[in-house]
């Protein structure tokens, strides 16, 4: 579940969890293959390793996205196509995998996502989870000609989308997985 900001809390803070029936290196092998990352993302139709070793920590990816209209319909997000470029910043083969955002400048944001497995028995509990700790270009972008009530507003749909993508991302890499 979003949290949304307080003095304490990061902007963005959502986590989803689901067993998978596979071994932890199966998993990772799959979550941290950003390419095929269309096969899982509502929103994320995959991409390109553009620099660094693929799949390591430091190397860059470039994300093909799309959004619709019916996303927060009402505020100024990029619709339709757009590209995202994001850094490794862990990468533990088994156990986890983020990546932090960058900015148009190509400057990680406090922005980061990622997934971690834990063993279990014969299976796997992945972790989706998604933390923003400041706003974003992109945020700052979005909500700059908003005054308090439509930023409120806008932080609490746009925290419960984040938490409907991390859970049908999940579902998708289960159904991966799992062949279904």
């Amino acid at each position: 579940m979003s949290e949304i900001n307080d003095e304490k809390a990061p902007l963005f803070r959502s986590r989803a969890a689901v067993r998978i029936a596979a071994a932890p290196h199966e998993v990772y092998s799959v979550i941290s293959d950003l390419p095929r990352s269309g096969e899982w993302s509502p929103e994320c139709r995959g991409g390109a390793w553009v620099a660094g070793e693929p799949g390591a920590v430091g190397a860059v990816f470039q994300g093909e996205n799309v959004r619709g209209p019916e996303v927060v319909s009402w505020a100024p997000v990029v619709r339709g196509g757009w590209t995202t470029r994001a850094e490794v910043v862990a990468a533990e083969p088994g156990r986890s995998f983020r990546w932090a955002m960058h900015n148009a400048a190509g400057v990680k944001q406090d922005s980061v996502w990622g997934f971690d497995v834990e063993e279990d028995g014969e299976e796997s509990v992945l972790i989706h989870h998604f933390r923003m700790g400041t706003a974003t270009e992109g945020v700052v972008g979005i909500t700059a000609e908003m005054d308090e009530s439509g930023k409120r507003r806008f932080f609490a749909e746009w925290g419960e989308k984040i938490d409907g993508d991390l859970a049908a991302t999940l579902r998708r890499i289960k159904d991966v997985i799992e062949k279904r």
